[in-house]
């Protein structure tokens, strides 16, 4: 009986942290670019109390093991890289993916970040405007250079085309500038996400592929003025909620079941 205790806590202790990431899904979703995660609970160490064991001459033996599990742990977390909907914004520093594709930002020299948020802001810096995150990060083109316009640029009249190619107007012309950096990764599962919207490469993710030069298979599509939401949908998370404290009731009651029959194994001794 004491195993069921240790077995029961193992399992509330599992679905309280589902319920830690099913709430972090509802927290974000309004959050731009946010993609839903998902637990995977492995079984404990099983404890071979007999082994199946059979004489095929004799036909005698027994054809089945006799085992009993020790509870559930979680395994991992996998994020859930769907595409959210789009939603236009009509703002010509709003950008979406729609697609594979991850934009990439300098955090500083030589340290980059990879997100799907693209609600970025025109930061004025020695004389220009660049194009930023809401934190002040600069947000990289494809020859890894800052995205630079001038003062006078006249966005109304500007665009930037599927592939991510800037289209300008200043002074009543217009130029094509800079294009942005899209890339994708081997293994999106292995990405780190390190807050504010930002993921970082890894060795389970492997290195970078830039969407034009690597090859990437399928390539992304660009849509200005366009943000892309999360991906959580609110009746799943919802049902997922419910479930959860179902499962936590239900192994709280394997706890409460075995106590009540330690306690009648000691009143029969008395």
């Amino acid at each position: 009986m004491m195993r069921s205790l240790w077995t029961s806590a193992s399992g509330m202790n599992a679905q309280l942290f589902q319920i830690d990431v099913l709430s972090n899904n509802l927290a974000n979703v309004n959050t731009t670019g946010f993609k839903r995660e998902r637990v995977e609970f492995k079984s404990l160490l099983y404890e071979t109390m007999r082994r199946a064991d059979l004489d095929p001459v004799n036909m005698t033996g027994r054809p089945v093991n006799l085992q009993v599990g020790h509870g559930v742990r979680p395994a991992a977390t996998t994020r859930i890289f769907s595409q959210g909907m789009l939603q236009t914004t009509g703002r010509f520093q709003d950008f979406a993916i729609e697609g594979n594709g991850f934009f990439e930002i300098r955090r500083d020299e030589d340290n980059y970040k990879f997100t799907r948020d693209g609600s970025f802001s025109l930061m004025p810096v020695d004389g220009e405007l660049v194009l930023a995150t809401s934190d002040g990060f600069p947000v990289m083109s494809i020859d890894r250079e800052i995205i630079t316009f001038p003062y006078n640029t006249d966005f109304d009249m500007s665009w930037v085309d599927e592939n991510g190619l800037f289209h300008y107007t200043v002074d009543g012309a217009t130029e094509e500038g800079f294009q942005l950096m899209i890339v994708q990764f081997p293994n999106v599962q292995g990405l780190l996400a390190t807050g504010a919207n930002l993921f970082q490469e890894t060795v389970a993710s492997g290195a970078p592929l830039v969407e034009g030069v690597d090859d990437v298979g399928r390539l992304s599509r660009v849509h200005n003025r366009t943000l892309e939401m999360s991906n959580v949908q609110i009746a799943e998370e919802m049902v997922g909620l419910i479930t959860t404290q179902r499962a936590f009731d239900v192994n709280s009651r394997g706890i409460t079941a075995s106590d009540e029959m330690l306690q009648t194994a000691i009143q029969l001794r008395r």
